[in-house]
């Protein structure tokens, strides 16, 4: 799989970057030294991290080289590093004050012990703070979804994309077992996009990209083209020329178990 693409992601990076905002200021950490930033991207989330908290020592990790590249020319000041999230946590240290994450975990198999991980990171008093996108009813990944596994698309992606997030649900029981306490929330966002082509450079950097990644350059053109045909009928046109696009995403915080 071909590496992420920093400048395609942060065409929409006022739009990407609010979650992380309204994240960072439900943490109640006081006066926080060591602060992780898992899944930080092109390093957008750790900035709004030191602006909350600018005496703290702020470590972001992403798996894409790309990625933590863009981040450390824009941000010299903080610390990043390349670290697969999924497989490396073991090699950071357990004594952070805010373990932070946003938009990263659903690229991520088995939530059960991840958030495990994620939370034996943490020192007595420190907590847990989570944003994962929860869209997958809006109408883009419905078409996502049918047009790729429409009979001229199937054959072209035997292994189709796995949402790896847990429902609501589970994610309580989950938080339930492994922290003191916790609280979830759900925000949908209402972006305001100049266009059916920008729902389609949004996604080409995230929800598409495993499946443009497995076509050839004709192929994804006429790919793109099938989808965004839907695109436009499903996503109406307000009259000052934008298009609304809805954006779901969970939220949750956890302390951790006395240690």
């Amino acid at each position: 799989m071909t590496d992420w693409n920093s400048a395609q992601y942060l065409m929409f990076k006022n739009e990407r970057t609010q979650p992380a905002i309204d994240l960072v200021n439900r943490i109640y950490v006081d006066n926080p030294r060591k602060i992780v930033d898992i899944g930080c991207g092109p390093g957008n989330s750790t900035q709004v991290l030191a602006q909350r908290f600018p005496n703290a020592y702020i470590l972001g990790i992403d798996s894409s080289l790309n990625m933590i590249e863009t981040a450390k020319r824009d941000y010299p000041n903080l610390h990043f590093k390349v670290c697969d999230v999924g497989k490396d946590l073991s090699i950071l240290d357990n004594d952070f004050d805010v373990v932070f994450s946003n938009a990263c975990i659903q690229w991520i198999p088995n939530h059960n012990e991840l958030l495990r991980n994620m939370i034996g990171l943490l020192r007595k008093g420190g907590m847990l703070a989570v944003q994962t996108p929860m869209n997958y009813e809006e109408p883009i990944h419905k078409i996502i979804s049918e047009v790729s596994t429409s009979e001229k698309w199937r054959s072209e992606f035997p292994n189709h994309r796995i949402f790896y997030n847990l429902t609501q649900s589970e994610y309580f029981e989950l938080l339930s077992e492994i922290s003191s306490e916790f609280s979830m929330w759900e925000t949908t966002y209402c972006h305001k996009l100049k266009s059916h082509e920008n729902i389609m450079e949004w996604y080409r950097s995230t929800g598409l990209r495993p499946y443009l990644n497995a076509l050839s350059d004709e192929k994804k053109k006429s790919f793109e083209q099938d989808i965004f045909e839907r695109v436009v009928k499903e996503y109406p046109v307000q009259k000052n020329g934008n298009v609304i696009f809805e954006f779901p995403r969970f939220f949750f915080i956890a302390a951790p178990k006395n240690k």
